[in-house]
């Protein structure tokens, strides 16, 4: 069986292919179902390392919301809620897809269910019966859900007092934060962190840094993809210290600064947050920013049927595509780029945030500003714009698009409706089109056809260089060609594939 297989059809309704992974305990499959167990009323993750149950005593449900709707707690030794999200909200662009990307940025949290079903256009009963149907939850059970994990997290990695635990991760009392972790786990809040006395030092206040595990799934070709930030950083926003990305981020409650590690199985995030509330939408952020639930099987076994990219495939397994913290601003930096090297992109995107962005304070590196807000570029001054006339009127055209509502670029915008109205702004072509499509939005499919690098190493591979050509060629690469891209770009002597950058190495 392939974890490829899984992302066609609804996944928990194969029984025999969900309880052979079960039986093989299978770590692809963490994330794209969970397994509860009747006798013992627990759901697990596939993996889990306890006897596999008999297949008589097992239900299959696609997410821990569902299990936890259907009266199962969640296993203490394997921590099913912790496992990397389900791949199948970020390939897909579905209206349910849409929803579940907004749900983990915590839209139902600020804006309710009607909110919603407002960003999607739909009404909330339509929604509540999508949602039903095909995750088994509705908005509401999902969004507890994730409120759990995160009070979880924070119960056993600091020593914060509960009640500034349970407003963190965005219960609205302490009752009702006590009820579902005794619900959710079958523990109180201070068993769950009795049984977790390993905490890192300093993390018991709400004013200093939290540190934390982001889960992927393997292969984790993480070179690249920190490569990739690491050369397109926006001085001020963004930089490299002692081996990890860190970056300013502006989150609905304040700012925040956050510190990324890659290892071959994890990386260590380390936030700093101005409002704790921001935990959840942060974490969600960062992984998204680094593609975490992506499943890298099901697009390598698409991607070495090719035979000029199977030795890029063979090479570096696992590639992830570099994402975005922040959908608008990566279309900013998307236009401020056209035409120019990466390096002097970033400089150019550096000198907006200073002149336009929040300030924020890092006393632990160089981090200067937040990357400004749309609305505070609306009244930009063109003269300070350092760019040929026709990008300055591109950046002004997009800010004002977004803010008048006429272009959507958020977690739960439609892919194919975001290009169309991109394409209609003036300065606005393909190739950038099909960047915000692909790091901006997360678009799997994306295939910036008319980039150089694209076309440089797709001639040095042997394949079409010319547009039209390598467009049509692309096709086989299908739903996966944003990976295709990135292994292309792999090919490359360039700033994108050093790991550590070599300056600072």
């Amino acid at each position: 069986m392939s974890a490829g297989a899984c992302n066609r059809g609804r996944v928990h309704d194969d029984f025999d292919r969900c309880y052979r992974a079960v039986q093989s305990r299978d770590a692809r499959f963490d994330g794209w179902f969970v397994i509860a167990v009747l006798s013992t009323g627990i759901y697990c993750r596939p993996s889990c390392p306890a006897r596999t149950p008999l297949a008589r005593n097992v239900r299959f449900y696609p997410t821990a919301a569902a299990a936890q709707r259907a009266g199962f707690r969640s296993c203490k030794r394997c921590r099913p809620d912790a496992s990397p999200g389900s791949p199948e909200w970020n390939v897909r662009g579905d209206v349910v897809a849409r929803a579940m990307r907004l749900i983990a940025d915590g839209t139902v949290d600020r804006a309710g269910v009607t909110g919603l079903a407002v960003r999607l256009g739909y009404t909330t009963r339509q929604l509540e019966r999508l949602l039903q149907a095909e995750v088994g939850a509705g908005p509401l059970a999902l969004a507890r859900a994730q409120r759990a994990q995160t009070a979880r997290v924070l119960i056993e990695t600091t020593a914060l007092p509960f009640g500034d635990v349970a407003f963190a991760a965005g219960f609205s009392s302490i009752r009702q934060f006590n009820d579902t972790v005794r619900e959710i786990f079958d523990v109180t809040p201070s068993e769950l962190r009795r049984r977790n006395a390993l905490r890192p030092a300093g993390q018991g206040t709400t004013t200093g840094p939290l540190t934390l595990r982001l889960a992927v799934r393997q292969p984790f070709g993480f070179e690249g993809l920190f490569g990739h930030l690491a050369a397109t950083a926006v001085p001020g926003c963004e930089e490299i210290r002692d081996g990890a990305f860190r970056r300013t981020l502006r989150l609905p409650s304040g700012t925040g600064i956050v510190s990324l590690l890659p290892t071959p199985d994890h990386v260590r995030c380390t936030l700093e947050l101005d409002d704790f509330r921001d935990l959840p939408v942060a974490i969600a952020r960062c992984r998204r920013l680094l593609d975490l639930d992506a499943d890298p099987e099901a697009v390598d076994n698409v991607l070495r049927d090719d035979e000029a990219l199977r030795p890029l495939v063979l090479k570096a397994p696992g590639q992830r595509v570099p994402r975005a913290a922040d959908e608008h601003e990566m279309a900013i930096r998307a236009v401020l780029g056209q035409q120019i090297s990466t390096k002097r992109a970033g400089n150019l995107a550096g000198r907006l945030a200073a002149d336009y962005g929040q300030p924020v304070s890092d006393v632990s590196g160089g981090l200067t500003h937040v990357f400004p807000a749309v609305s505070d570029l609306l009244e930009i001054d063109p003269q300070r714009l350092a760019m040929p006339h026709a990008r300055k009127r591109a950046v002004q055209g997009l800010v004002a698009a977004i803010a008048a509502g006429d272009l959507v670029l958020d977690a739960g915008a439609d892919w194919n409706t975001a290009r169309t109205q991109l394409l209609q702004l003036p300065g606005v072509g393909p190739w950038t089109a099909e960047i915000i499509a692909m790091r901006g939005l997360g678009d799997p499919d994306a295939f910036p056809a008319t980039d150089l690098g694209t076309r440089v190493a797709a001639g040095r591979l042997g394949l079409p260089d010319e547009a039209r050509g390598l467009t049509e060629h692309s096709n086989r690469w299908r739903p996966w060609r944003s990976y295709a891209t990135q292994y292309l770009w792999t090919a490359l002597e360039h700033p994108v594939n050093h790991w550590p950058p070599k300056e600072a190495a």
